[in-house]
């Protein structure tokens, strides 16, 4: 007890603390909870950087030409993450995770990419990754009254909606001249919009990746946590139409020793998504429906791809990239669950939606405006709430159903069309559809996987005596409903399906259970559908008025939600209180290797060959991963943490758990983004992997 006392007092000089609006250690009043602009995080559009913000916070005031050295040394990956020039020569910066699921399409006989990585010791070995790219920002263009002016042209929100997808396609077309690529992002869920042009780097080459295991210690257990030890990069170059390396005279430099605790440091990336903006009402629907339904679905997918993996140590690369993914997303709904059932969270949402409306209301004119718009939203958000369970588990979609259910859902669309008057009927359609009319099923282990994960699904989110549940699997659920489906359904007999696309009828009178639930299920979607799909619709327009109401009432201090756009934010590198302890602002690989013998040396937490003896000349007390309280969220995997130099010192690859939060509220208290320390990151280039040409242009900024 007397050293919990002290424990404080000993820590407070090593790791920088936030005082805790939310602790263990004092009861949750949440009378006393209120909004706050932080609440809206940091993530800065490169059109609106509150420089002010930044002189205040770090006594450091970017000039515009380092703002636009930044952003144009920053790139936005075509796999969904982040990336950035590190030298004059196109060198690129960014996440493994980012490429592990491309590596066995490059690899060459004899070799394994994701176990073994890849190092070109020379620029002729560098290996084409086709059909990717990576885009640099130009410039930004707002174009809000454009498209708003378009919009109000319409006379409800189907019309508003289509109007505004037209002007949208027409800006885009207007300014791709040159070979330009060109985007407009809705910020402020349509209270601005921003044309953003591009310049695209087709060519992209692989300079170094490292073995997967070092990338991913601890697999899904330690995704999403810290303290973690793991170095998650990979290295590219982006080649010109000549087949030449890309000058670029915009790139960051890499620091010759990272950043110290509590410096002030800046994540350049491309974040995908938040919903910060959006109303209480619109959450209480993701709370209530669609994320625990996806999330019961993703626990089920997860359960059989983990047992599918471990029943086959021979395709592992293949596998493991199929596990992760799919556990990732498994855990991303899981952060948004407990999110939207956190008091805290959910109670500054609701304070800040009552100085809302307080400020709307005490304002004849945005009364006159907006006072129609929380029964529209609520509305709207209700009819979603009471059908997105039943529209979801009537989704036929190679995201939640086996290939078995997926031929029956062409089989009936089929049928159905063969039944139409000789008049109505798309004779190309038909064909198309008969020609596509093979069930080819890769892998019947994963595939009867699939069917349990299916039966699964249906019966815990409709209840095995539902209809969906009795109409599929008799109301079976586990190896009894793959048992069911195997003995009553004649999909996989090919003579079978001859006979039936001979007479469509038989289709549409077939006693099997997935050509019965088919048809169900094609019911149910007409039926429930157009009313969900215009509640969508309805929504999205409120949303914008929504986003107008907020810019009225409290001006463009807080940033807009995350749109997969580039963006900058700011913050420092420091720890934070976790499960009653302290975590660090930085690790070290002491801890890579305490994990790997406090685990007997056993997977998730095992090392490739290379690691699994400290490298002669790597310094074990330098830092392997730190932790800032920068505002990141998916797709900002590859960013670069830079300093006030812009140089790097850091590459985001991950947040907390507690970030997984940020989708709906940024707390800086606890929200964390996790990053491969540069420092390391270069030591074990030098020492572990030998990668002299390499580590030379990274320090020199060139080839």
């Amino acid at each position: 007890m007397f050293r919990i006392l002290f424990l404080p007092i000993l820590l407070l000089g090593l790791v920088p603390l936030v005082p805790a609006q939310n602790t263990i250690y004092e009861p949750l009043d949440l009378d006393k909870v209120h909004y706050a602009p932080e609440d809206f995080g940091t993530m800065w559009t490169f059109d609106a950087v509150p420089t002010d913000r930044f002189a205040k916070l770090y006594e450091f005031e970017p000039s515009t030409e380092w703002l636009d050295d930044v952003r144009l040394s920053a790139l936005e990956f075509s796999t969904g993450c982040s990336a950035s020039f590190v030298s004059e020569d196109g060198l690129i910066m960014t996440n493994h995770h980012c490429i592990r699921g491309l590596l066995p399409g490059i690899q060459q006989e004899g070799e394994n990419l994701q176990r073994d990585g890849f190092y070109a010791e020379t620029l002729e070995n560098e290996r084409v990754f086709p059909r990717i790219f990576v885009d640099q920002l130009l410039s930004i263009r707002d174009v809000t009254d454009d498209i708003q002016s378009a919009m109000a042209k319409g006379k409800n929100d189907e019309e508003q909606l289509a109007l505004r997808d037209e002007r949208i396609a027409a800006l885009t077309r207007e300014g791709e001249q040159d070979g330009l690529k060109c985007r407009v992002i809705t910020l402020y869920n349509g209270g601005k919009y921003v044309l953003h042009t591009y310049r695209r780097y087709g060519d992209v080459r692989l300079v170094m990746a490292p073995d997967v295991q070092i990338t991913a210690t601890g697999w899904d257990w330690d995704n999403f946590t810290y303290p973690r030890y793991e170095l998650d990069f990979a290295f590219l170059r982006a080649y010109d139409a000549e087949g030449k390396p890309v000058k670029s005279p915009h790139f960051f430099q890499w620091s010759e020793k990272g950043a110290e605790d509590n410096e002030p440091v800046f994540v350049v990336g491309r974040p995908g998504n938040t919903d910060r903006l959006l109303s209480l009402s619109e959450l209480n629907y993701y709370r209530d429906a669609w994320v625990p339904a996806i999330l019961t679905l993703l626990n089920e997918k997860y359960q059989a791809q983990f047992e599918h993996y471990q029943a086959h140590p021979e395709r592992e690369a293949q596998l493991l990239a199929d596990l992760l993914s799919v556990a990732n997303s498994r855990k991303v709904f899981a952060g948004y669950q407990l999110a939207l059932h956190d008091d805290y969270l959910m109670t500054k949402k609701q304070d800040f939606e009552r100085e809302l409306k307080k400020r709307m209301n005490e304002n004849e004119a945005l009364l006159a405006t907006y006072g129609d718009l929380w029964g529209k939203i609520e509305a709207a958000s209700d009819v979603l709430t009471k059908n997105f369970e039943a529209l979801f588990a009537h989704s036929i979609t190679s995201f939640s159903s086996p290939d078995r259910l997926l031929f029956a859902r062409k089989m009936v669309d089929f049928a159905r069309l063969s039944q139409l008057p000789e008049q109505e009927q798309d004779k190309a359609l038909l064909n198309k559809l008969k020609g596509e009319l093979v069930l080819n099923i890769g892998d019947e282990e994963l595939e009867q996987l699939r069917i349990r994960t299916h039966a699964n699904f249906l019966a815990k989110v409709l209840g095995t005596d539902s209809p969906a549940s009795k109409t599929a699997y008799n109301g079976l659920t586990g190896e009894e409903a793959v048992q069911y489906v195997l003995d009553n359904s004649r999909l996989a007999d090919p003579e079978a399906v001859l006979e039936m696309l001979a007479d469509p009828q038989l289709i549409l009178n077939s006693k099997d259970p997935y050509l019965r639930f088919a048809q169900m299920a094609a019911d149910r979607q007409a039926a429930i559908g157009p009313g969900f799909e215009a509640a969508e619709g309805t929504l999205e327009v409120q949303n914008q008025r929504l986003a107008k109401l907020i810019f009225a009432a409290f001006g463009t201090a807080m940033p807009p939600d995350a749109t997969s756009s580039l963006r900058i934010s700011d913050g420092r590198i420091k720890g934070y209180e976790y499960n009653g302890t302290l975590a660090p602002a930085k690790t070290t690989y002491y801890g890579l290797w305490d994990r790997y013998y406090s685990f007997n040396k056993t997977y998730p937490w095992g090392l490739h060959e290379r690691w699994r003896t400290p490298a002669p000349g790597l310094d074990l007390s330098l830092p392997i991963c730190f932790v800032s309280d920068n505002d990141i969220v998916g797709g900002n995997s590859g960013s670069a943490v830079i300093n006030r130099n812009a140089e790097v010192v850091g590459l985001v690859h991950d947040g907390n758990l507690e970030s997984l939060a940020g989708n709906y509220g940024f707390i800086p208290e606890v929200n964390r983004a996790i990053a491969t320390d540069a420092w390391g990151l270069i030591e074990a280039l030098k020492w572990v992997y030998k990668t002299d040409r390499l580590v030379k242009e990274l320090e020199g900024g060139k080839m």
